[in-house]
């Protein structure tokens, strides 16, 4: 969906770098996966295809934060009054 978001928070040494990979259009969304010492962030149209990727190691990672974009659900709306009330 269009605003997933994932922040990454890399250790670069003396300081710290933060970047974000987002789902830019709608209908795209955003996956992780850690193999190998290797944290993936990847951008994914709705047929599988990715779009793009960014690669951190994973002992650099210091946090993966996944931001997704906020879903209706029908126990959170607000009840409608009976209108012949």
């Amino acid at each position: 969906m269009k605003g997933d978001r994932v922040e990454i928070v890399v250790d670069a040494g003396d300081t710290t770098r933060t970047y974000e990979v987002v789902a830019s259009r709608a209908g795209r969304r955003v996956e992780t996966a850690v193999r190998r010492g290797v944290v993936e962030v990847s951008e994914v149209t709705r047929s599988g295809s990715v779009v793009r990727t960014a690669r951190f190691m994973a002992t650099r990672v210091l946090a993966l934060v996944e931001q997704p974009v906020p879903r209706e659900d029908d126990s959170e709306r607000p009840l409608r009054e009976d209108p012949k009330v």
